[in-house]
């Protein structure tokens, strides 16, 4: 099973186990790491916003147009930002670490 590596906004890191076929964001929460997926993985907003090494930004499958116009909301976005939501798990991506940022955007929060 692959492994990966979280780095938390306080620069611990957390290194898991995971399943083929999970997104990075799944992961996060199936391990109580503090990404948030507002919209639960759907591609509609930035939450799930992760800094990927940068020695595994290249082995990732290239971001879709919806993905980087998502990635444009996102708080610190960096050359290797991704979405968790769009990062699948599978043995090619055994060692990935990302990196959380230091904070989110939320667009979806209702500010009454």
């Amino acid at each position: 099973m692959p492994k990966m590596t979280f780095v938390k906004a306080d620069g611990t890191e957390l290194t898991v186990e995971v399943p083929n076929g999970i997104s990075v964001l799944e992961v996060a929460h199936k391990h109580g790491v503090s990404l948030e997926g507002a919209c639960e993985g759907s591609l509609a907003c930035s939450t799930c916003h992760v800094i990927v090494d940068p020695e595994w930004y290249a082995k990732l499958k290239p971001a879709t147009e919806d993905e980087e116009d998502m990635l444009d909301l996102a708080f610190g976005l960096t050359h290797t930002s991704r979405l968790g939501c769009q990062i699948m798990m599978s043995d090619a991506l055994d060692g990935l670490k990302v990196a959380l940022p230091q904070a989110t955007r939320n667009m979806m929060v209702d500010k009454k």
